[in-house]
């Protein structure tokens, strides 16, 4: 038998995968606020991947893109609602520096 034969290894839990994804994606929209709905779908699916990882006992890999995604999914939750923040407060000190029109 040729070395290695008959040994499977170790697959890559598809939640971590889409974890990452999604991380990604809530990063790159967070201009147009998707971050606020993506990032915390991002955080959830690595948090349970993460688990589901943990209990497989060397089954399921997968891990470092699992701890990824839930850490691009903060960030690009937190990018959005900064993001959201100052485009209310820059909107609001345009319009209380605008000349009242006669």
């Amino acid at each position: 038998m040729p070395p290695g034969a008959g040994y499977a290894g170790q697959r890559t839990d598809g939640l971590a995968i889409a974890s990452l994804v999604i991380g990604i994606v809530s990063i790159a929209c967070s201009v147009a606020c998707l971050g606020i709905i993506l990032g915390p779908t991002a955080a959830i699916m690595g948090f349970i991947s993460r688990q589901r990882i943990a209990t497989s006992g060397g089954a399921v890999g997968g891990g470092t893109l699992a701890i990824v995604g839930l850490v691009l999914g903060v960030v690009g939750f937190v990018a959005s609602v900064a993001w959201f923040f100052f485009v209310i407060v820059s909107g609001a000190l345009n319009n209380s520096n605008a000349t009242p029109s006669p």
